[in-house]
């Protein structure tokens, strides 16, 4: 099967599981990831083929819906891949990607280690930022039950991986403890310089939230 071919089974197969979920980790969300983690990739001539089939695969099973599990998108990307046939080389370099993409807390200093996997992961995080990133973070928070804003709760801001994975906090505070950080931790220098103009509408969009919240006209 030509990689053409490969890319299409898999992108058909994850569209139909994930169109129409509803907490903004969804077909639209992987679809913009791949699309701006092969941009990066071809800036930075990383393996295209390896990138897609990543960024596809990224949110297969997500740690946040299957109690916190790291490891479960890894072994689902790899059962999905080795019926494809797939060599065991672009496998393993695929399911370490979906196994360290996804972010883990302030105090988690761990580096991506391959290029491919900084296009990837630097595509996720800029979609967690701008103006659809606002959108998804509340999306996300109303499906986990989390307040919009609670004046008296403070973010917590230097969690370790085992903290931030199992911590709920109101979604505002999920600015602190995640989206503004995120510019700061991109990989690559075209993710550095997309990252600049989102992360700056979303401080703008927080000033507005609490002038509103403070019934300022």
């Amino acid at each position: 099967m030509s990689k053409t071919a490969i890319l299409k089974v898999i992108a058909d197969e994850v569209k139909k599981q994930f169109l129409g979920e509803g907490t903004g980790h969804d077909w639209w969300h992987i679809d913009r990831v791949r699309k701006i983690a092969l941009e990066i990739a071809k800036q930075e001539t990383a393996d295209l083929f390896v990138v897609e089939l990543a960024a596809l695969l990224h949110d297969i099973a997500d740690h946040k819906f299957h109690g916190g599990d790291l490891t479960k998108g890894g072994k689902v990307a790899r059962r999905i891949l080795t019926e494809l046939k797939i060599e065991a080389a672009v496998i393993d370099k695929v399911c370490y990607i979906v196994d360290n993409v996804s972010y883990k807390g302030a105090a988690d200093k761990s580096k991506m280690q391959t290029l491919e996997g900084q296009a990837v992961q630097d595509a996720d995080r800029l979609d967690a930022l701008g103006a659809i990133g606002i959108g998804r973070a509340f999306t996300v928070g109303g499906h986990f039950g989390k307040t919009l804003y609670d004046p008296n709760t403070k973010p917590a801001l230097n969690m370790g991986k085992e903290e931030y994975v199992k911590h709920r906090s109101d979604t505002i505070n999920h600015f602190y403890e995640k989206v503004l950080l995120l510019k700061d931790r991109m990989n690559t220098k075209v993710g550095r310089e997309m990252a600049e103009e989102r992360h700056k509408f979303v401080e703008e969009f927080l000033e507005r939230f609490y002038k509103e919240w403070n019934g300022e006209i």
